[in-house]
């Protein structure tokens, strides 16, 4: 299948670009790098310089190819600055994302895959998280994914355009062999921190230690870049047109902020230094997703699924990239990001 990823420079972008090519399609990444790496995409795809803000760029690359499907994973996703920048969340993760929907639609492609977010469902009213639960997003960030969500329900329903909706909550870990990972400036996630805190001797941060959980710290649903990569591909594969299908994808299971500090410590072999503080206004005790969705209908289940793994291969990226991409000097392999809100330290969404 012939088919175009816009954001594939970035961290999940990436991981998705090299299982579509392992799974023998032919991939175009658009990405304009501001958040993404050159070198973190996939020598054997076909890489475009340029934004889904250009019309003129995206319609040359539809009408040149024999584009089949669209995987978009291009936004913004910082929680905090679409509170205080809201205006460039409206324009890059709905304005240009209805842009691009609309030129594929008019150029005739069928099959729209969306990187939608955990945060579209705000505060949840229990746990874990079914798809069924309402959309009320509180903030900016969440908002702008929700009004695309909608948008492509409007266009399946009027042109017959067939989308999955996947929505994510926290992603981590790197590519197995350590090539690809995630690569943030500024870092705001919490693994990723918490694992540069291992190495540069740093000190971790505890936002609360009180909450109603086993052991007192906020609990997240995490999944493994690369099955979440793989729940895409699926995902594509199963898409026919004119279906709508939607998915959470997460663990099930949850893990506190200790769980992920006590696995960075037992993977780094490094005790971190650690301030417990107040709790930061607006976290949640927990948010753990429902997959039983998407296991039942794709067959989807993690190969990935313990914290360990997570951090084990992320610290090999962190260990062989101790400058993320800027140690390769063009070329190759990822960084972008996406998740729902993180506890310990900071937030974490898209």
């Amino acid at each position: 299948m012939d088919v175009l990823v816009t954001g594939g420079a970035g961290y999940i972008g990436s991981h998705v670009v090299r299982e579509l090519i392992a799974r023998e399609n032919h991939v175009t990444v658009l990405d304009n790098l501001s958040h993404g790496h050159r070198a973190a995409v996939a020598p054997e795809a076909e890489f475009v310089l340029g934004s889904t803000g250009d019309l003129e760029k995206i319609q040359q690359i539809l009408k040149s190819r024999p584009i089949e499907a669209v995987l978009h994973f291009a936004a913004d996703i910082e929680v905090g600055e679409s509170v205080t920048n809201p205006a460039k969340y409206y324009r890059n993760n709905f304005v240009n994302a209805h842009n691009l929907l609309e030129t594929v639609t008019e150029s005739g492609v069928r099959k729209f895959v969306f990187s939608s977010t955990a945060a579209v469902y705000g505060n949840p009213v229990h746990t874990p998280i079914v798809e069924t639960d309402t959309r009320a997003p509180i903030n900016p960030y969440g908002r702008s994914k929700m009004m695309v969500e909608l948008a492509l329900e409007d266009y399946r329903a009027a042109y017959g355009i067939g989308y999955v909706i996947l929505r994510y909550f926290n992603v981590a870990g790197a590519h197995p062999d350590g090539t690809t990972g995630e690569d943030h400036h500024p870092e705001s996630h919490l693994i990723p921190r918490v694992l540069q805190s291992a190495r540069d001797g740093e000190t971790v941060r505890i936002f609360g230690t009180d909450y109603a959980t086993a052991d007192g710290t906020c609990v997240r649903d995490y999944v493994h870049v690369m099955d979440l990569a793989r729940a895409h591909v699926l995902a594509l594969e199963k898409l026919q047109a004119g279906e709508a299908r939607l998915y959470n994808i997460g663990s099930e299971k949850g893990f506190s902020v200790r769980e992920v500090l006590a696995a960075c410590e037992k993977i780094t072999k490094r005790r971190l230094r650690v301030e417990e503080v107040a709790r930061r206004p607006g976290d949640p005790a927990s948010l753990v997703a429902s997959s039983v969705k998407i296991r039942e209908e794709l067959g989807w289940k993690p190969h990935f699924p313990g914290m360990e793994s997570i951090v084990a291969d992320a610290w090999r990226w962190h260990t062989n990239h101790p400058n993320g991409y800027s140690d390769e000097n063009a070329g190759k392999a990822a960084s972008v990001g996406v998740s729902p809100s993180l506890p310990g330290g900071r937030l974490k969404r898209n």
